[in-house]
């Protein structure tokens, strides 16, 4: 199945000659559908997707099953047109990237689309980029719309949504699955709907109705929300590209403050998985070392919270009871270990001691619910439980934190290694990477 990397969205009035595009959306003004019209890179296939403009209610998409060529494509356009010259033919909306998904509110339905990007970045040949601007685009006509009620309240979720800002922090790629680290995609490469079911898919809930509807992937993008930089190094004359990759869960995420501790089902507040991808920066086509490091981050995953006050900067920390069994700590340790294998190593980094407790009480809570649960255990199994006071270090002028913090790095990579391998990196549009020695 080849993936389609730009769009056209078209509406109504007069034809648009195709010259360069990727996704475009047509449409019949006073009428029925939006045209979404979608090629591949290479400009060898073309598909449509029609979208229904006139119930508000409903989400509509019929996506036609036949690949053409430009030339096919341009006819059928024109003939669409010149058969709909009574309500105005077709009209050029807008060139997009992808489509981010839709949502619905109190009223219609919206389209949610990139219409600009810009490369961040490159895996073994995949490019990973960046939003560089976004289109929200209402599917009803205007005389649908014209008879809807809820404006007020409607209009107020909607600038809500526009407080999410895509141009920062979001990344995708067309041909490499950046929700996944690298380990995952050579070991086990998964492809299409189960992609957007991982925690790390920002925009699932809002890709499911058309993934439900066309049954595949190809006109989505499945953004990532965290962070993504690479960098160039030389080192004895060699050259290597650092990638440092941070994931972040759209299961339980909220702010500082609003969102602590886990939840039932042992999700914690603001998970974040770090990958650090380091490989030789070679010409493209030669096998290349690559090597990948991933950590996780989370909030302790206990039942607890903290009251928000501007008065207060130190909120105080109060913790629930009302999980005796921890069972929703050790739910957490057992989705960890179904994602990352055993050992699973816990570095503790909250205060030991303070003049008035607050830090410290997690921090004993803690303690007791990994040795609550490591008794149900193998002894291979259970969980490494390490503390260490970053504050008390810190103040420490004769403490070398990062050195000490390196140590304990050691000892972590010691008994849970690294990836280390050499690949041919793959152009190929399904996103997949030979494998030549893993390690």
């Amino acid at each position: 199945m080849s993936v389609y990397y730009k769009f056209q969205l078209i509406c109504s009035s007069s034809l648009v000659i195709f010259k360069q595009f990727i996704h475009s959306v047509l449409n019949f003004f006073r009428t029925q559908n939006f045209y979404m019209v979608g090629r591949d890179k290479s400009r060898t296939f073309w598909r449509v997707l029609k979208i229904d403009r006139l119930e508000p209610s409903e989400l509509n998409i019929l996506e036609d099953s036949t690949t053409y060529s430009e030339g096919e494509c341009y006819d059928l356009l024109k003939r669409i047109h010149e058969g709909n010259m009574s309500t105005g033919g077709l009209k050029f909306v807008t060139t997009c990237y992808g489509i981010v998904g839709f949502i619905k509110f109190l009223g219609p339905y919206y389209m949610l689309l990139i219409t600009k990007r810009r490369q961040i970045g490159a895996i073994c040949g995949h490019t990973v980029y960046a939003v560089t601007k976004s289109e929200m685009i209402p599917l009803p006509n205007p005389t649908v719309r014209s008879k809807m009620a809820n404006f007020k309240n409607e209009n107020r979720y909607k600038k809500l949504l526009c407080t999410v800002d895509l141009t920062k922090d979001f990344f995708f790629s067309y041909s490499y699955h950046v929700m996944r680290s690298l380990q995952k995609n050579l070991c086990d490469n998964q492809t299409g709907q189960v992609l957007y079911e991982t925690m790390f898919v920002w925009n699932e809930y809002l890709t499911r109705g058309i993934r439900n509807h066309l049954k595949n992937t190809l006109w989505t993008v499945a953004l990532v929300y965290g962070f993504f930089k690479q960098a160039k190094l030389s080192i004895s004359g060699r050259e290597f590209k650092f990638t440092l990759i941070a994931r972040r869960s759209r299961h339980f995420a909220g702010t500082r403050y609003l969102k602590r501790g886990v939840n039932e089902m042992g999700r914690v507040a603001n998970d974040v998985e770090t990958e650090q991808i380091v490989f030789e920066d070679v010409p493209e086509g030669c096998p290349t070392q690559i090597s990948s490091v991933v950590q996780n981050r989370g909030s302790i995953p206990l039942f607890w919270s903290q009251e928000t006050s501007r008065l207060n900067l130190k909120p105080d920390i109060i913790l629930s009871k009302k999980d005796q069994n921890y069972e929703a700590t050790r739910l957490h340790f057992e989705n960890l270990v179904k994602r990352y294998g055993n050992p699973i190593i816990i570095l503790n980094l909250i205060k030991t001691i303070e003049k008035k407790p607050r830090e410290s009480i997690l921090r004993a809570e803690f303690a007791n619910a990994i040795e609550f649960i490591n008794k149900d255990l193998s002894e291979d199994n259970r969980l490494k439980f390490l503390h260490w006071d970053l504050h008390k270090h810190s103040r420490n002028k004769a403490a070398n934190v990062l050195e000490l913090l390196g140590r304990v790095a050691v000892y972590a990579l010691t008994l849970t290694g690294f990836l280390y391998c050499q690949v041919t990196p793959s152009l190929r549009p399904e996103g997949s990477l030979k494998l030549a020695h893993f390690e």
